[in-house]
């Protein structure tokens, strides 16, 4: 896809264009919302860690390309508006949870970002991230921050700690490749998300740990930790929370918003797929391929990785509800060995048979019936995306069709 230049090119995406400054709409106190949540369990508020103290630096959200701050590592002129001004679309700081067993707000195959950070787990709503993109949070005593970027469909999660600050992030209101461009509030330095490194500012080059996120059904999450936190939507701003603002935008024949270079190629532009890897070892599997694979082996960076796919998860990006889109299927991506032995595995309805010992395992990566009950597959950090995206930071990503 080339750019795209003048009036005429740019009708259509107007459409898009008023969905998305209808999510960065000014929030305010949902005042009949309150009435509602006042109905239900009281939220739980998480000790947060706090972030280190603003810099007087030079901002790269002002210039990126200032004299006096380090060489950007990309073309500044490809950092895009894509609308709305820094925090038009709100981070939430100061995140409120419910526990899984009162959660009344989701349905059974809704989304939601499963987070697993040293044993404890947590839960975000795509319905709720849809319309922040970020959350700063602290699990255990990790402060952490959750992404999502719409027009990417890509969740990352990431530890704040990074250059001997303790960074809290923003929306900059800038895209890159398509991509939401965050900003710490330390420095203004400004990070592509899957990126995961400042392109620009006082930080730039600086990388962040990653923590691998799994979007997954909310039934499943739910049965699977019914004690654990979930991200509530007393948020403190009126957001049509369970309505999707970028109503068909997952449509394979639709153009990225905003996309200055060309799409690469060797697929479509929004296929759905699932990256894992870096560099010359980065591959993209075609999520079509997978869920009909059920359980697939490959080597990522010279180590195994076993992926899982069956259905039940709705599209965020499909209808007006999230809650009643299309069916896209959920993965997961796990180091296939446990306590030394490598297993291998088959898909049997929705659960996946491990040949070695006959264990039943959840899509989630646990064991749930055989002699290996309650073993857990460790995560592996992998991205479901869009093609286009993946692509573009990934440009020497072989392809798993």
């Amino acid at each position: 896809m080339h750019a795209r230049n003048g009036r005429q090119a740019l009708l259509p995406l107007l459409p898009v264009l008023a969905l998305v400054l209808t999510a960065c709409a000014a929030g305010t106190t949902d005042e009949s919302a309150s009435s509602r949540e006042a109905a239900r369990p009281r939220s739980v508020q998480v000790d947060q860690i706090a972030g280190s103290a603003a810099e007087d630096v030079t901002s790269a959200l002002d210039d990126p390309d200032a004299d006096d701050l380090p060489d950007p590592l990309i073309d500044v002129d490809r950092l895009i508006s894509g609308g709305p001004p820094p925090d038009g679309i709100p981070a939430i700081s100061e995140p409120k949870f419910d526990r899984a067993a009162d959660v009344d707000f989701l349905e059974p195959d809704e989304p939601v970002l499963a987070l697993e950070v040293d044993g404890v787990p947590r839960a975000y709503p795509v319905q709720v991230l849809i319309w922040h993109e970020i959350v700063n949070d602290t699990i255990g005593d990790v402060p952490v921050v959750v992404t999502y970027c719409p027009l990417c469909n890509s969740a990352l999660a990431f530890d704040r700690r990074a250059a001997d600050r303790v960074l809290t992030f923003g929306v900059s209101g800038r895209l890159y490749n398509s991509d939401l461009v965050m900003f710490d509030r330390q420095t203004e330095s400004l990070w592509p998300q899957i990126e995961g490194r400042a392109v620009a500012g006082v930080l730039t080059g600086t990388e962040l740990e990653t923590y691998p996120v799994q979007t997954v059904p909310w039934a499943a999450w739910a049965e699977a930790n019914p004690d654990a936190l979930v991200l509530n939507r007393d948020t403190g701003f009126d957001r049509g929370y369970g309505r999707n603002p970028y109503i068909g935008y997952d449509e394979p024949g639709e153009d990225p918003f905003l996309l200055d270079v060309d799409a690469d190629g060797r697929l479509a532009a929004k296929e759905r797929v699932v990256g894992l890897g870096e560099g010359a070892d980065a591959v993209a599997v075609v999520a079509s391929r997978l869920q009909r694979a059920g359980a697939l082996e490959l080597e990522v960076s010279g180590e195994p990785v076993v992926l899982f796919a069956r259905k039940g998860l709705r599209s965020a990006l499909d209808t007006a509800t999230i809650a009643a889109g299309r069916d896209v299927g959920v993965t997961g991506a796990f180091s296939p060995v446990v306590d030394g032995q490598r297993l291998t595995f088959e898909r049997r309805g929705d659960a996946f048979i491990d040949t070695q010992t006959g264990s039943t395992w959840t899509v989630l990566g646990v064991a749930e019936d055989g002699p290996l009950t309650g073993s857990r597959l460790p995560r592996v950090q992998h991205v479901d995306t869009f093609w286009f995206a993946w692509a573009l930071f990934q440009p020497d990503t072989t392809i798993r069709r």
